[in-house]
């Protein structure tokens, strides 16, 4: 029997399960492996050097000036850092000043299940009516007719998440080109959620959305220090966008924010031009490589994941329990704390046995969890 109230934050709710029990808690998407010592130095270099006070509203001209060569370098697109650069507190708030500022009340904005939970959420505070597309149940790809029946005149945003919370899907050259099809029809916009851009664990790597002139003068791009850097409590991230969208957003922002933390932006304006994006990729890869290994003792089967610290796991040779039931069971009896993907729903599907695991952590938690698992036969 479950405990959850669907009304309170999973992530928060299992997190705290887990430290009751002393569960090995990979359900939050938080890593457990320290910040860079250099980056830490830069930012107490900042603080002893006296920039401890209100930073310029769009974001310190140095951080921005070095995020728009990193994109022009990474994307092949130079981001004006005047006018379509804004630093923010975190990406969450990120996606909050994009969904405040483009949603006005009545709009339709489209949102694909499962969805992370802050999205509806903020769309309905704007006045916005969510609109359902449900991933394809089996491998949550873009079902692309469903997705062209959401779309109409009345659809304001369509917000993406990419690589994919909690699934670890890419959007494919097809899904993209259905989208640009469908924008140049109703000319809508698009907010691309991409924090977990340089967590790319294909050989292909990740496209962003910057990278598609056709789509470029209608999106924002919302992008987190805390997961690259895996920094997640500074809370700093940007957004990308025109500078028409963008005046408009910082019309929002102001108000609601104004500035974001002034030590921790010096040190990430030296940081991002000289930090090892690939190297990133790199530990991430082998991070879900050695768990998916050690995961091959139990009867927990994988699902392809692509990108972001998440994998998904099919359960249903161990248990027919419902997920939520599943997650709280594995925590309090065999010591190991998940995300049900249920909960990414606004109606799951019938019959959903796939929990989230987070790889984010040191290798020997990985190793201790999976263990774990391999009792249940």
């Amino acid at each position: 029997m479950s405990f959850y109230n669907s009304n309170d934050s999973i992530f928060a709710y299992m997190s705290k399960l887990a430290n009751e029990t002393n569960a090995t808690n990979l359900s939050q998407g938080f890593p457990d492996f320290p910040v860079s010592e250099t980056l830490i130095d830069y930012v107490c270099a900042a603080m002893k050097a006296g920039h401890n006070q209100y930073a310029p509203m769009p974001g310190l001209p140095a951080l921005r000036e070095a995020l728009s060569k990193r994109h022009a370098e990474d994307y092949g697109h130079a981001y004006h850092p005047e006018s379509e650069i804004t630093v923010t507190p975190g990406a969450t708030q990120a996606i909050q000043s994009v969904i405040a500022s483009a949603v006005t009340p009545g709009d339709d904005v489209v949102l694909f299940a499962p969805a992370y939970d802050c999205y509806a959420p903020m769309v309905e505070a704007a006045g916005g009516n969510p609109v359902w597309v449900h991933l394809n149940p089996h491998d949550f790809s873009v079902p692309h007719q469903a997705f062209a029946d959401a779309v109409n005149n009345r659809t304001k945003l369509v917000i993406i998440n990419n690589p994919h919370n909690p699934c670890g899907t890419l959007w494919d050259e097809e899904d993209i080109r259905v989208l640009i099809d469908l924008q140049s029809k109703y000319g809508f916009r698009v907010l691309a959620d991409e924090v977990y851009e340089k967590i790319a664990l294909s050989e292909k790597g990740f496209s962003s959305f910057a990278q598609y002139a056709q789509l470029r003068p209608f999106t924002y791009l919302v992008y987190s220090f805390g997961k690259t850097f895996h920094a997640t409590g500074w809370k700093m991230g940007y957004v990308l966008a025109p500078a028409l969208l963008m005046s408009d957003l910082r019309h929002f922002f102001q108000f609601a924010v104004f500035s974001v933390n002034t030590p921790v932006q010096h040190a990430l304006a030296k940081y991002v031009a000289e930090a090892d994006y690939d190297a990133i990729s790199t530990m991430y890869r082998s991070k879900q490589q050695t768990f998916q290994r050690a995961m091959e003792q139990t009867k927990f089967k994988p699902l392809m994941t692509k990108g972001s610290y998440f994998q998904l796991y099919d359960y249903s040779e161990i248990s027919q329990r419902s997920d939520v039931d599943m997650a709280e069971w594995l925590t309090r009896e065999h010591g190991v704390a998940t995300i049900p993907v249920s909960v990414f729903y606004p109606n799951p599907p019938k019959d959903m046995r796939y929990l989230r695991f987070c790889f984010a952590k040191n290798d020997d938690v990985l190793l201790s969890a999976a263990d774990k698992l391999s009792a249940l036969q």
